[in-house]
């Protein structure tokens, strides 16, 4: 195990490397982010000086990292926050996931950051989760984007977990979504197989033009046209094979179709009608409305539903009507 302060000395071959990504090719355990963050904080030291991540080596400096490389794990905590339940056992849980909920806080977030997830509300419910995801998401087999409501998986175990892992990992778990898209899509069917990668420019967005990206695949199935005063919309069924960030709202753009309120891939933020007062929907139009899987101790198969929310079925009214 190292100890610290931990003392490299620089190469020739590391001459014109800067001092962050220095650290990542040298130092176990340390991502770019950590390592921005220790030197920042005044953790890194270049022969005796502080330093910025921007600087570049010359080759033969003494650089020493003061503190561990790994951050330590911020824990999820117990909140009283309601839940709806669809399943549960002492194996696993279902769970219809409001709109505007995070599933988890991600590790760069401040400790204020980690109360009113998901995870902070199954713990307080359930008390002991699978622990394979780690400290911060216990219990956690896939996700669902925080504006995206609807049903999501939760593991009660590790046996349980690593089970319903492999069933996601080999594609038998079955997910249907309902989406109301900008525009009529012209097919009443069809398919959508691209990569999808991070956007090197806007790094919260996803791609289907980036370069090494992840291969994915939907298929959806037109539900119904819509023609309202704020234009033309249409009502759809998606199925995913694969689970990649994004990908419902990346595919469903790529097509010309931004999913309605998701600002984030094109959707305006104001729906503007030449009669009647302008609309918005404060979160994205996509709904998790089916799963289908094994059960992990007894292969049983499981099937759930829930229709779309409230909130989502009045928005579709209020654009009929105008």
């Amino acid at each position: 195990m190292a100890e610290f302060p931990l003392r490299l000395t620089a190469t020739d071959a590391d001459a014109g490397q800067r001092l962050d990504v220095y650290l990542v090719s040298h130092v176990p355990d340390i991502s770019r982010a950590r390592a921005q963050q220790l030197i920042a904080a005044g953790e890194v030291r270049v022969n005796g000086a502080a330093a910025k991540a921007s600087q570049r080596l010359r080759g033969s400096e003494t650089v020493e990292l003061l503190s561990e490389p790994k951050a330590p794990p911020l824990k999820a905590s117990p909140e009283d926050i309601l839940l709806d339940v669809v399943y549960e056992d002492d194996d696993l849980a279902i769970i219809n996931k409001p709109a505007g909920m995070m599933v988890h806080a991600g590790a760069g977030r401040a400790e204020a950051g980690h109360q009113g997830t998901l995870v902070n509300a199954l713990l307080h419910r359930f008390g002991s989760l699978s622990g394979l995801s780690g400290e911060l998401r216990p219990g956690i087999v896939h996700r669902l984007d925080k504006d995206t409501s609807g049903l999501i998986v939760v593991a009660k175990n590790d046996v349980a977990h690593r089970k319903l892992a492999e069933q996601f990992s080999r594609r038998t778990v079955k997910k249907k979504y309902l989406a109301l898209v900008h525009g009529w899509i012209k097919a009443d069917k069809g398919n959508i197989e691209t990569t999808i990668a991070r956007d090197q420019v806007r790094r919260t967005r996803m791609t289907t033009r980036g370069s090494g990206g992840r291969y994915a695949v939907s298929h959806y199935k037109v539900l119904r046209r819509m023609a309202s005063p704020y234009g033309k919309f249409t009502f759809v069924e998606v199925t995913i094979e694969t689970g990649r960030t994004h990908q419902i709202r990346v595919h469903m753009a790529s097509l010309g179709h931004p999913v309605v309120g998701d600002t984030l891939y094109g959707a305006p933020r104001e729906l503007p009608a030449k009669n009647a007062k302008s609309m918005s929907l404060p979160r994205n139009f996509l709904h998790a409305a089916a799963i289908e899987l094994l059960h992990p101790s007894t292969a049983t198969p499981l099937a759930f539903s829930r229709p779309l929310p409230l909130e989502l079925l009045e928005f579709m009214e209020r654009l009929e009507r105008g």
